[in-house]
């Protein structure tokens, strides 16, 4: 297994290649995504790995980007080269459904995910 030098990288992706983000087109949101890192030099600032499960099924396919803590529901592979564009200029992505704000993951009004099952056994 390959041992990535890391320093300079600035964001990691973590693109859940789990079987509903595969089914949804997870590879070529994968593919998508690495290719516009590539196209666009910017290998040493965003590493990026595939992730089995993230727990967001409903919202596939989802990637999440660290250490912003955003994750994102992509729908298309066209809307994961746009984060990858949006990281490199600091622009909003609205098709966030969470951030770290405030200390707390905090989902985003604009673009709601999927309520899910809490994680509260009280």
């Amino acid at each position: 297994m390959t041992t990535w030098n890391l320093t300079g990288t600035n964001t990691h992706l973590l693109i859940c290649n789990g079987s509903s983000c595969m089914k949804k087109g997870g590879e070529e949101v994968t593919q998508a995504i690495r290719d516009e890192i590539a196209s666009k030099g910017l290998d040493l600032k965003i590493h990026t790995t595939r992730t089995r499960c993230n727990g967001r099924c409903k919202d596939a396919c989802v990637v999440i980007a660290y250490p912003q803590g955003n994750w994102y529901r992509v729908e298309t592979p066209d809307f994961g080269r746009q984060i990858v564009s949006n990281i490199d200029d600091g622009e909003f992505v609205p098709q966030m459904i969470y951030q770290y704000k405030d200390g707390e993951m905090t989902p985003n009004p604009d673009f709601p995910a999927h309520t899910g099952i809490s994680k509260n056994k009280a």
